[in-house]
């Protein structure tokens, strides 16, 4: 059987909310499907339903053919990290990853081997209770390859990391969709999940809001209207009228502006015209942070103020 995820109408209730509501997608393998949505748009939830940590109201999910649940051997078909503290504080990550191992039969030389690819060796045999976030961010991970599992399941992995850990959970994700896994994780980092995942699924308050291909989902988030060009002059209120009002217009922190409509060279030779001098003139796709804040504006449960 295939390694796939199968969420179909999975629906969760507590009490009078609805944390998932009538959802249903399916992550393949051979690639890396990202998991996004704003705090409380129910990705976790999800998660857990899929493990089996958490009864569905309505709805089923399937992984690699069957609920987690019936799994003899769990470990070698889904490795996830869902809460990475939920680990006997007085136990070493060695001792650890060896009572783990020893609920499959698994072999010694499989936990040196995790503990060497997590980059633990230095604090394997430390108490898991000094651990740094990061750390038991790595033992998390550690204990989900311990199997050598068809499928990968992982909410917010890069949590707690330095940017070299940051770069190897990428490179992770990225070999075990490459070797024919199903990899299937979540990640407030935008600029992470953008160079991560192939496709992605978006929630906002329990709903999918968009299951897609990541290229298809930028190119539709970048809300069409031509061309985009980042501008940076000292003259911009001369420019922009002489540009007109086919142009949309955006500040931007560091002081230069998004203009969507006219391609740089039409920006360019208007500039040239009205002897406007130009800083900065460079042509810009549409971000996957950019798409995905325009899809989920309407869908994020807290905001301050100055976001409304």
């Amino acid at each position: 059987m295939a390694a796939v995820i199968e969420v179909e109408h999975l629906t969760k209730q507590y009490g009078p909310k609805t944390a998932v509501d009538d959802v249903s997608f399916v992550v393949r393998p051979g690639s890396v499907t990202g998991f996004l949505g704003p705090n409380g748009a129910g990705k976790s939830t999800t998660m857990r339903m899929i493990m089996g940590l958490d009864r569905p109201t309505a709805g089923r999910a399937i992984v690699n053919g069957q609920p987690y649940q019936s799994f003899r051997d769990p470990l070698r078909q889904v490795g996830a990290l869902l809460e990475a503290k939920a680990v006997h504080q007085g136990r070493s990550a060695y001792n650890h990853l060896l009572a783990l191992a020893a609920t499959h039969g698994i072999q010694k030389s499989r936990v040196h081997e995790v503990i060497d690819m997590t980059g633990l060796e230095s604090v394997a045999k430390k108490r898991v209770g000094g651990f740094s976030l990061g750390m038991g961010q790595r033992l998390g991970i550690a204990a989900a390859l311990l199997g050598d599992p068809k499928t990968l399941i992982l909410d917010e992995p890069v949590n707690g990391l330095d940017p070299d850990g940051v770069l190897w959970v990428r490179q992770l994700a990225r070999r075990m969709a490459a070797d024919g896994r199903t990899v299937f994780l979540s990640s407030h980092l935008m600029s992470e999940m953008a160079q991560t995942a192939d496709r992605v699924v978006v929630l906002g308050r329990g709903k999918v809001l968009a299951d897609a291909p990541i290229q298809e989902f930028v190119a539709g988030g970048s809300g069409g209207g031509g061309s985009r060009v980042v501008v940076r002059t000292p003259a911009p209120d001369q420019l922009f009228r002489a540009i007109g009002p086919n142009a949309s217009v955006t500040p931007r922190e560091d002081g230069s502006f998004l203009v969507v409509g006219p391609d740089a060279e039409t920006v360019g030779n208007i500039a040239a015209k009205v002897g406007v001098p130009l800083h900065e003139l460079t042509p810009s796709g549409a971000s996957l942070e950019e798409a995905y804040m325009a899809l989920t504006r309407d869908d994020v449960e807290y905001r301050s103020e100055g976001a409304r």
